[in-house]
């Protein structure tokens, strides 16, 4: 073919090669370069846009407490999420790979992934709840302290007017003199709401005396409705059944009962001369769980949400690449003496190494942008705790103080950010490309 039918027929395949490349190209300009454009220009000028004040904005994002919370936050969430979504993924990938419903247990894991942010937001909201009755995570975690710990049934409770027991120190109780055997004791209490009382709990009766023993009734001494006597034991009251009693002296515990139903106790001969005794653990309140919305542990309950939301993305990605490991490579090892751990740690994590590296760094470009999680699961009154750079960018850009120019910054400072990730993505995929 002469030169110039080449050199005709090389230009003609450009043309034809630009007009499929320009939709593509005009569609990336209006939807990619154009906003970053724009967004660096906006960067340099004021909150309304009318005064350039050159690099004003960036100084600013770096005098920002709230901004540099976000940062700092945003290091959490980079360091983090990534790395644990990740862990688990890979975990769950080589478990479940040799157990015949590892499909269906995959399948289960990998369901958050067709949920929204706004909906896991909303869901982890309510799992995170303070109140044990509407949160998940309180629910179980009382379940588990009450089962080692058990909450007293009657928290708040104290001394009524005129009684024989006085403060002793770290919320106990003790009676201002030492009781005698034969000599009934009445343990008056009061401050306990009638609904708050133990379901079985019975009226309360005065105790009768035994020669050699030291008895008395425990009970609250206020009936509902108002009435009766102060300090005696009238047939409306309540028993405090199941209280404690010690009896105390020279400040050792000589001997210790119950009340029983009735809020009568029996207590030995050895209580005669000492001081009774009703111990803190009486009153302790009930244990209301973990503020996982608070302050100090928000960002970690977020971060728990997102792995909960992602591990199944990490899970197929790695299953995928665990797929095509040689088995024989595998069996080689065990063959030749190694165990589970050593083939995991030795062989399937490095031939894994690719398929790991492009988990984490998508994983970490998507924590970078990071919103709405935070937005819907932190309250009001912490957000400022659990603050991340594309949520700042949102109250700066958006909020009751919109200020767009240092808004803008910030939006480019995490395309700065985010830009290092996707440069090394690019190479590292160019480079598995070339083999």
């Amino acid at each position: 073919m002469p030169g110039p039918e080449r050199r005709r027929q090389r230009r003609r395949h450009r043309l034809v090669a630009a007009a499929f490349l320009l939709p593509a190209l005009v569609l990336l300009g209006a939807l990619v370069l154009e906003p970053i454009v724009y967004s660096v220009y906006r960067s340099l000028l004021d909150r309304s846009g009318g005064s350039f004040v050159g690099l004003d904005n960036y100084a600013e994002i770096l005098r920002d407490d709230g901004i540099r919370k976000a940062l700092k936050n945003t290091a959490v969430w980079v360091v983090l999420a990534p790395a644990l979504a990740t862990a688990l993924g890979l975990v769950f990938a080589v478990l479940t790979e040799r157990v015949r419903w590892g499909t269906a247990f995959k399948l289960v894991v990998f369901m958050p992934m067709a949920i929204s942010m706004l909906a896991a937001g909303i869901i982890f909201r309510l799992v995170y709840d303070q109140d044990p009755d509407r949160g998940v995570a309180n629910a179980v975690w009382v379940g588990v302290h009450d089962t080692f710990a058990e909450s007293s049934a009657f928290p708040k409770a104290r001394p009524g007017r005129d009684s024989p027991l006085v403060p002793a120190g770290g919320g106990a109780f003790a009676t201002r003199e030492p009781v005698r055997a034969g000599v009934p004791v009445l343990l008056p209490m009061v401050g306990v709401a009638p609904a708050a009382l133990p379901g079985d709990t019975e009226p309360a009766r005065p105790a009768a005396a035994a020669p050699g023993k030291v008895t008395g009734t425990v009970w609250q001494d206020f009936a509902r409705g108002g009435g009766g006597r102060t300090n005696a034991v009238d047939p409306a009251e309540p028993a405090y059944a199941g209280l404690r009693i010690e009896a105390v002296r020279d400040g050792k515990v000589v001997d210790s009962t119950r009340a029983r139903a009735d809020g009568t106790f029996t207590l030995s001969a050895k209580a005669d001369g000492a001081v009774l005794r009703l111990p803190a653990d009486n009153f302790r309140e009930a244990y209301a769980g973990v503020d996982w919305l608070g302050p100090s542990l928000v960002t970690p309950a977020v971060i728990g949400a997102y792995v909960w939301m992602w591990a199944g993305f990490a899970m197929v990605l790695i299953g995928a690449g665990l797929a095509s490991v040689p088995r024989e490579l595998l069996e080689a090892a065990r063959v030749d003496g190694a165990n589970e751990w050593q083939v995991f740690r030795r062989i399937t994590v490095p031939v894994l190494a690719p398929v790991l590296a492009v988990v984490l760094v998508t994983l970490v470009i998507n924590v970078m942008k990071v919103f709405d999680l935070v937005f819907v699961i932190a309250p009001g009154s912490v957000q400022d705790d659990a603050n991340v750079l594309a949520l700042q960018l949102y109250r700066t850009s958006f909020g009751t103080d919109a200020d767009q120019g240092l808004g803008s910054a910030i939006a480019v400072l995490l395309l700065v950010l985010v830009v290092p990730v996707m440069l090394y993505n690019i190479r590292r995929l160019r480079k598995e490309g070339s083999r």
